[in-house]
């Protein structure tokens, strides 16, 4: 399988005291809002690190869902939050906090897929930031 996929990034003004706005193709995003206050303090609207660590949640938990699968076992939930770690003009870490109920599955098999799938994530292959992946699986 092969695609592309788009999005739009706006800039207008310095660094510090401008602002832009984000767009993706599919519409999800129309001119959402970032500026360094949203990056870096407390504004209203995205950033760069909260979109990646989004991306990164939604594949990772999409990849094991599919692994889940194919090892013959269904979730009822797969619910992943992403930290993603700034620091130094770098993402140092994106931690995945897996929290799962897979009916007949055991603690140790759900582990070993869990880490598979943070290995064969297309997102988890794109980052050069360390990820910490924890999981809970509550059946």
């Amino acid at each position: 399988m092969k695609f592309n996929r788009k999005a739009n990034a706006q800039w207008l003004g310095s660094g510090k005291d401008g602002k832009g706005n984000l767009s993706t193709a599919s519409g999800v995003l129309e001119k959402t809002q970032y500026s360094f206050s949203t990056r870096f303090e407390d504004g209203k609207g995205t950033n760069p690190e909260e979109l990646v660590g989004a991306a990164h949640a939604g594949c990772f938990a999409m990849q094991l869902s599919f692994l889940l699968g194919e090892a013959g076992f269904t979730p009822d939930t797969l619910d992943v939050e992403a930290t993603v770690s700034f620091e130094d003009g770098s993402v140092t870490t994106i931690t995945l906090d897996l929290k799962g109920k897979v009916p007949g599955i055991t603690t140790d098999k759900f582990q070993e897929v869990a880490q598979n799938a943070k290995e064969v994530c297309p997102i988890s292959k794109l980052m050069k930031a360390d990820i910490v992946l924890n999981v809970s699986l509550n059946n």
